[in-house]
Parts: C-alpha cells; structure tokens; sequence
C-alpha cells in the first residue's frame, strides 16, 4: 500500500478495499439517526455526520475539528470534479452543445 494510499483511507476518499478499510457510504438508517437534512445526504455523508457529532460536542468553536472539515470539504470538491468531468463528456459525446 502506497502511502498515498493510506492518506486517501485515512480521509475517508479510498476505495476501501478487500482490507476492510473506512466505508464509503453512509447508510438511509444512519443518516436518518443522524437526522441530517435531505440536501446533505449524499456520497459524502459518512464523513459529515460525525464532523456534525464533533461540531455538536465542542459548542461549534470553529477551531475544533477541523480535521474531520477538511476531509467533509475535500470529499465535496471531489465530488464536483466528478460532476464536471460527467458534464464534459456529455456535452463532448453531443458535440460540443450545450443543454441550456
């Protein structure tokens, strides 16, 4: 395992693997305990409940958990890029068109 590798796992954004490493994806029972809205369940979800559990235990003090932020803020971005990168290829496979 690269080290690269484990940094991904460690933020929640590697393929977890046949090693059992962190899960991908937060389940509809998990996200309902958690009772996060609509809007926010997404892929990345399994990282912002406990950042939203970590946000609740330290009275929301913006300097605490900022570690479980970035990896929710990196887990958004790359999800965007994947968004754009859809977007591109469809408006590549049209013909360069746009939709609206």
């Amino acid at each position: 395992m690269a080290i690269t590798d484990s940094i991904k796992d460690a933020v929640g954004l590697g393929d977890g693997g046949s090693s059992g490493g962190p899960k991908t994806q937060a389940t509809r029972e998990e996200m309902s305990a958690a009772r996060l809205p609509l809007a926010y369940r997404d892929s990345c979800a399994h990282l912002l409940i406990p950042l939203n559990k970590c946000r609740y235990d330290n009275y929301f003090l913006p300097w605490r958990c900022e570690d479980e932020r970035h990896g929710y803020e990196k887990c958004q971005y790359e999800e965007f890029k994947l968004r754009v990168k859809k977007m591109d290829e469809m408006r590549e496979a049209k013909g360069g068109a746009r939709s609206n």
